[in-house]
């Protein structure tokens, strides 16, 4: 029984989220094997040799990888399937991509947002906005999953010496191509990645007060800015900022949420953090339920109280 990780990377180096990829698959069982398909991604196969577990790097090279098109990797992921009991992506954009595409080629059902390995055949799953958890077995001969990566620690970064394979890489699709990205480019934190989070709500009140009073905190704390959905659909932040079940899952080490009301969406992909700061001044409000410290206040005096007390 062997698992497969296919890693997220920028050919420099590996991702966070792949670090708790490859603990979900070692907790499969059996030895763990790391894909890095790209472009002159050296540097990331060698990272990716040196995480602690894994026991082999196939480093697929090749400039068909070097815009990461799920086609073209998907066929990479194909072409090497059979010789895995299980194929693992993080559950981030780039893996929700390509997963349902193996999946499919492979006919097999895809095992979604898993947070617990059981078993290698039966794992826990998040189901009705975190709600409520499901434990799904599995009789497929090839299990293809996602990993929620705040629910499993990161493998440690170094203290392996894995041996890095290069074999033939998979032709380019002629279906595709690569036109164009367009990324918003942040010199903060990454949001999943950031140990502190400052999130705004739809009480900010407008784009101008959102910045005004959030970036200050965030500045302070060194924090990733982050934004509850109705913040984001009324143009209070970018897209990008959002937390919550149709946003970014996060799990820092301290969240502070200032007058985000704490909807059932929003603490779906929040409530995994290991400290929770609430500032709102409706006592009712949900986010208080799931806070570890909660402040009953305007959060347009508390959190520049709190920016000076800093």
């Amino acid at each position: 029984m062997t698992s497969l990780v296919v890693a997220e990377h920028d050919n420099a180096g590996i991702k966070p989220s792949t670090l708790n990829t490859i603990t979900a698959a070692i907790q499969c069982g059996g030895d763990v094997h790391v894909l890095i398909a790209g472009h002159n991604a050296g540097a990331a196969a060698a990272a990716a040799a040196a995480v602690a577990g894994v026991a082999k790097v196939i480093h697929a090279d090749s400039a068909a990888f070097v815009n990461g098109l799920a086609e073209n990797v998907t066929a990479q992921v194909l072409s090497m399937a059979s010789a895995y009991s299980h194929i693992l992506f993080p559950a981030t954009a780039v893996g929700k991509n390509i997963a349902p595409r193996v999946a499919a080629k492979l006919d097999v059902a895809q095992i979604s947002d898993i947070t617990k390995v059981e078993s290698p055949d039966t794992f826990e799953r998040p189901i009705y906005a975190g709600n409520a958890i499901a434990t799904v077995q599995s009789g497929d001969a090839i299990k293809v999953i996602t990993v929620r990566t705040t629910g499993f620690d990161a493998a440690a970064s170094d203290g392996g010496s894995a041996a890095v394979e290069t074999p033939a890489a998979q032709a380019a699709s002629a279906d595709v191509s690569f036109v164009r990205s367009e990324i918003a480019r942040n010199d903060r934190p990454e949001l999943t990645a950031a140990k502190i989070i400052v999130s705004g709500g739809r009480a900010l009140g407008s784009n101008e007060k959102f910045m005004e009073i959030m970036t200050p905190l965030a500045d302070k704390l060194g924090a990733a800015m982050g934004a509850s959905r109705a913040a984001v659909d009324a143009g209070y932040a970018p897209n990008d900022w959002q937390v919550g079940q149709t946003g970014k899952i996060v799990a820092p080490q301290l969240y502070i949420a200032c007058g985000i009301s704490g909807a059932i969406q929003h603490l779906a992909g929040m409530k995994d953090s290991k400290v929770i700061v609430a500032i709102n001044k409706d006592a009712e409000a949900p986010i208080f339920s799931v806070a570890d410290y909660g402040l009953e206040a305007d959060l347009f005096v508390a959190v520049p109280e709190l920016v000076a007390a800093l």
